[in-house]
C-alpha cells in the first residue's frame, strides 16, 4: 500500500539542492510516503506576486500599510475557502428551506459561522469576516422576503442589520 504526501510544507530560508534532496530522502524512506513529482513546486515568498493556498489560507508577503520599506507575512482565508463558505449559506438559505422557522434557521446559520470564524480567526480576517457577513446578511433578507407573498420589511425605526441582530443572528 503506497500513502502518498498530500499537503506537505517546507519552511526554509534557503532552499537548495541539499535541503530537497534530504526532504524527499526523508518523506519517501524514513516515512514510506510517495512524493507527487507534478504537483510538488518551490515558492519563494519574497518574490512580488507569489503566494501559497494551504489548508483554506493564503499566504504571503505584502508591503507594510504604513508606507515603510519593510514587508509582513499576510495570513488570510483563501478565496477558495470563502466561496465554499458561501456556497453552504446559500444551501442554507436555498428556496427549499422556506418551510424552517426563522429562529432555527438564525441558529443554524450561528452555529455555521462561528465554526467557520474560529478556524479562520487567525492571522487578517477582518475583509473575509466582512465579505461573509455581507453575504449572510444578503442571504437573510432574501430569504425572509421570498417566505410571504407580501413583501417583508423590518420594523419602521431599525435597518435590515440591527432586525436580524435583534433576530439573533451574530456576526463574525
Amino acid at each position: 500500500m503506497v500513502r502518498y504526501a498530500d499537503d506537505f510544507v517546507v519552511l526554509a530560508r534557503y532552499q537548495g539542492p541539499q535541503l530537497r534532496e534530504f526532504i524527499e530522502r526523508k518523506l519517501e524512506a524514513w516515512m514510506g510516503l510517495e512524493i507527487n513529482r507534478e504537483k510538488t513546486r518551490v515558492v519563494d515568498l519574497k518574490q512580488e506576486g507569489a503566494s501559497l493556498d494551504f489548508l483554506g489560507y493564503t499566504f504571503r508577503y505584502d508591503r507594510d500599510l504604513r508606507g515603510r520599506g519593510h514587508r509582513y507575512l499576510n495570513v488570510q482565508a483563501s478565496k477558495k475557502a470563502i466561496l465554499r463558505e458561501r456556497a453552504k449559506l446559500r444551501d442554507m438559505t436555498s428556496r427549499h428551506v422556506c418551510f424552517k422557522p426563522i429562529p432555527d434557521l438564525i441558529e443554524e446559520a450561528n452555529r455555521q459561522l462561528q465554526g467557520w470564524a474560529n478556524y479562520f480567526k487567525l492571522g487578517y480576517p477582518h475583509k473575509a469576516f466582512r465579505n461573509i457577513n455581507a453575504y449572510v446578511q444578503e442571504r437573510l433578507v432574501c430569504h425572509l422576503r421570498r417566505r410571504s407573498q407580501r413583501p417583508y420589511r423590518p420594523p419602521k425605526d431599525r435597518s435590515f442589520y440591527a432586525h436580524l441582530q435583534r433576530l439573533g443572528l451574530r456576526y463574525i
